[in-house]
């Protein structure tokens, strides 16, 4: 069976707004003094019967402990009225 060929535009669409969403994110930790190592980018694989990616994710990466911390303190803060 031939696999149907993806449609640009929607999968386009999709990574553009997890783009958006990593951008946002890193701009939001700078101002918070929060830098983690490596943000990304992905979507799952696909198979024969897909003809696009559902989906798009922000891939955080891995942190330090101290990072972590300073993240759930900056979230916390941030719920405190």
């Amino acid at each position: 069976m031939a696999s149907t060929p993806r449609e640009p535009a929607a999968a386009t669409r999709k990574i553009q707004e997890a783009l958006d969403a990593r951008d946002a994110l890193a701009a939001a930790l700078t101002r918070a003094g929060i830098q983690l190592p490596a943000m990304d980018v992905r979507t799952p694989w696909l198979d024969d019967r897909e003809a696009e990616a559902p989906y798009a994710l922000v891939h955080l990466g891995v942190c330090s402990a101290p990072v972590a911390h300073a993240l759930a303190a900056v979230i916390i803060n941030g719920l405190a009225p």
